[in-house]
């Protein structure tokens, strides 16, 4: 189906001009995407009973995308996840990027691509996004550029295929980071039912930096069986304890099919993801008390999920380093797709 006209939506503190545009499909379904970030500013889509309502959280306006540290539906960049230190050797260089979290580097620091300007365009039945990162970028050396095609499917499919190249070697791991809540009649997504087909993830440190691969067997990781989430949160797992929930990386399987499949009993709506990247970070919203609502309140614990389709987290000081590199002559792809449908 066509794609709106851009609309303004709010302004950078420099003044430049911020746009949306929506996305429709047969079904009736539609996605608001902004050029602050590649946001996804709000997915409506029907439940069980053909009632449409809303399944990602999300600010009012700009101004509190601009200034919350929530990532909240953006396209997060270059570098997405932790890197310890905000430290990393490539080809015998030591770089230092930015350190926003606890002195580590998460999300793309201060400036990332989520408070970025994007150029937007109409693309057929879709949007393409363009953003050119110059070298320097965060502490990143080289420059990238990403091309990002967004698609809303009559099935229920959102679907990004992100394609990027560069003038010089440098770390890349783009994710989209949405929050669900599949029930917008319920304050948080303990109630939802998660499968995720990975035996493996990555155990963390304090600092949320990874040490090693773990197997799910016997720990509350372990949704290659679907369970509530809720129900997990109070497994005394000191992974868990941690950080207080999950905010772990998943060792996605190889075998093709969904990676995850999230149900939500009461609306009906079902959430599933693919992608081909190696990582799938699953957050279970425990931080986001305090953060601003659209309707000007604020959500509580729990709030939301996240499904980050990446790397690994801190790949790029392991021995898997040279996987998250991407070197001027090679274009680096991703695919991944969320769609929504109802049981």
């Amino acid at each position: 189906m066509p794609v709106s006209s851009a609309t303004a939506w709010g302004q950078l503190p420099d003044g430049r001009t911020l746009h949306r545009w929506t996305l429709r499909n047969a079904t009736g379904s539609q996605v608001d995407v902004t050029d602050l970030g590649g946001t996804l500013l709000s997915w409506q889509a029907p439940d069980r009973q053909g009632r449409v309502g809303e399944v990602l959280l999300g600010h009012a306006d700009a101004s509190q995308y601009i200034a919350s540290d929530a990532y909240m539906g953006a396209i997060v960049g270059r570098w997405a996840n932790r890197i310890r230190g905000g430290r990393f050797t490539l080809d015998g260089v030591d770089y230092k990027v930015d350190r926003n979290d606890h002195g580590n580097h998460l999300h793309g620091g201060v400036h990332g691509f989520h408070l970025q300007r994007w150029d937007v365009e109409p693309d057929g039945d879709g949007l393409a996004l363009r953003l050119v990162s110059p070298e320097g970028d965060g502490g990143f050396p080289g420059e990238v550029r990403v091309d990002l095609r967004m698609r809303l499917e009559d099935d229920g499919t959102l679907d990004l295929h992100y394609v990027a190249t560069t003038d010089a070697p440098t770390p890349l791991s783009l994710t989209a980071h949405p929050y669900f809540n599949l029930n917008e009649r319920r304050p948080d997504i303990r109630d939802h039912v998660i499968r995720i087909a990975a035996d493996d993830f990555l155990a963390i440190e304090a600092g949320a930096i990874p040490i090693g691969r773990q197997s799910v067997a016997g720990t509350a990781f372990d949704f290659r069986e679907a369970a509530p989430i809720g129900s997990r949160l109070h497994w005394p797992d000191p992974q868990l304890r941690l950080v207080g929930g999950f905010d772990h990386c998943y060792v996605v399987n190889g075998s093709s099919g969904p990676v995850v499949v999230v149900t939500e009993p009461w609306s009906g709506r079902r959430l599933t993801l693919e992608t081909d990247r190696p990582g799938l970070q699953f957050y279970s919203g425990q931080k986001l008390t305090g953060q601003p609502t659209r309707r000007n309140d604020t959500y509580g614990p729990f709030a939301g999920f996240a499904l980050e389709a990446q790397a690994f987290p801190n790949q790029v000081n392991t021995a898997e380093a040279e996987g998250a590199i991407l070197r001027p002559g090679q274009t680096w792809r991703q695919h991944t797709r969320y769609r929504i449908d109802t049981v």
